[in-house]
């Protein structure tokens, strides 16, 4: 008898096993693929790792004369991109199932099916458990036309690939699709992004928008927003798109397109015959259990914040509540990171979610920074959102080099409750880059020195 299954082992599955045999209980992981999931194996740490390959490139391109750093006939080679890419998902992988064996996790490499709410079964096995844990995460959702039509890609498509394309369209400026706008149009691939929405990183206020648009089109990417793909049809080894726009229809022939248009939850079959409610995904209660009370869900499968940190604290809190505890899933401060160029990572509330007479904002730029200066970066700013009687830090958006690593102090700030003045006093090193918040911070609460 195992005191927990779970069901999927990505980033929310794997923590919340370890998590779990961290504190002696018995668990079983099933997997029908590899351990890391989509995370590991087909979205963040590919992705990244071909993103650090083009950043290097960009930076001695763009940057390296300036910098009196000579280099003749500098070129790339993709196939050496996508070896440490394979490389890096590697390591992931191992070190997940080096975990397991250190904490006495047992991995079982199979399709599970949900008996009952205590029997979990694999092709060979049935496993009687306590509990039952559901991180079956999510898949590429591909909407009409494109599911009608071979050889359109998802974002799971583009690391298969052997050779880069000649051009591509991307459908949908969210975050896949800005972060894969980043890496084709860095090697100077013509790239097209249609986005139905009125910008681009539709989630996001218009200015941190604004300035990822603008970088992208310096990179010669052909932007279309408040647009939408009406017509898709095979051209000989391309595509030929018709975009309606505001302003009419463009037509376009690219060799590859690409739909990021978001994830739908990955949901096992099985489990609603046994009682567990299902909604867009599977409902849970803060605690993270579903209906059926000896049943959890965690991750993408819940169909609501999908990203792969998110899983991750659902899977503590959903093992500190299996272990016997009473914890509850907080979400007011869950950052989001955009690995673009600049980067981008905000949390807490968006400026445009807000009543202006109730705030307090400020925005200071990226190319008022001394260190900024040194590394050549301009675009970008900090932007604080606070309330404005108490000047408690509501949210933090941050676009810049390095700002998916500096939202972690608007991500403490927003969790306790922190005033602005409070960060404010906080002294930070000189010179960096996270002046750039003691700036906008400084603009929050009276006046900043350095404008």
């Amino acid at each position: 008898m195992y005191d927990a299954v779970v069901i999927g082992a990505g980033p929310g599955g794997y923590v919340a096993a370890i998590k779990l045999a961290q504190r002696g209980k018995k668990v079983a992981v099933v997997e029908k693929s590899f351990v890391g999931g989509t995370c590991t194996n087909w979205g963040c740490i590919p992705t990244k790792a071909l993103l650090s390959s083009v950043h290097l490139y960009s930076e001695i391109t763009e940057k390296g004369k300036q910098l009196g750093i000579n280099v003749e006939k500098i070129s790339y080679d993709f196939s050496a991109m996508k070896a440490h890419m394979n490389k890096t998902v590697m390591m992931s992988r191992k070190g997940i199932e080096y975990l397991f064996k250190k904490y006495g996790v047992e991995l079982i490499n199979g399709t599970a099916t949900v008996e009952s709410t205590s029997v979990v079964k694999t092709s060979d096995k049935k496993l009687e458990t306590h509990n039952i844990i559901l991180a079956t995460g999510s898949v590429p959702t591909l909407i009409p036309p494109f599911d009608q039509i071979p050889g359109i890609w998802t974002s799971d498509d583009v690391f298969k690939m052997e050779k880069l394309p000649e051009s591509i369209l991307i459908v949908g400026g969210g975050v896949i699709g800005i972060e894969f706008a980043t890496f084709f149009s860095t090697l100077k691939i013509p790239v097209t992004v249609v986005e139905l929405m009125d910008h681009i990183l539709p989630g996001e206020d218009k200015d941190v928008a604004e300035t990822i648009s603008k970088s992208l089109k310096k990179k010669g990417v052909e932007i279309y927003e408040s647009s939408r793909i009406t017509s898709v049809e095979p051209d000989s080894d391309a595509f030929k798109c018709i975009i309606e726009t505001k302003q009419g229809t463009v037509e376009k022939i690219v060799q590859k397109v690409l739909v990021s248009v978001g994830r739908k939850p990955n949901i096992p079959k099985d489990i609603e015959k046994i009682g567990v409610n299902v909604q867009r995904g599977i409902k849970t209660n803060n605690k993270m259990q579903t209906s059926v009370p000896n049943i959890y869900a965690i991750g993408d499968v819940r169909g609501q914040i999908m990203l792969a940190h998110v899983a991750m604290y659902e899977a503590v809190v959903a093992a500190r509540n299996i272990c016997g505890e009473d914890v509850h899933m907080e979400y007011s401060a869950v950052p989001s990171v955009i690995f673009s160029n600049p980067e981008v990572a905000v949390v807490g509330i968006r400026e445009k979610e807000i009543d202006p007479s109730k705030i307090k904002v400020f925005s200071f730029p990226v190319s008022a920074n001394g260190r900024a200066r040194t590394i050549l970066e301009r675009d970008g700013f900090v932007k604080v959102i606070a309330d404005k009687n108490s000047l408690k830090v509501l949210g933090m958006a941050i676009v810049g080099p390095s700002s998916t690593d500096m939202i972690m102090e608007g991500v403490v700030a927003v969790k306790f409750g922190l005033k602005a003045n409070e960060l404010e006093e906080s002294i930070h090193p000189h010179p960096t880059l996270t002046e750039t918040v003691l700036g906008a911070l400084e603009g929050i609460v009276e006046m900043p020195i350095h404008l």
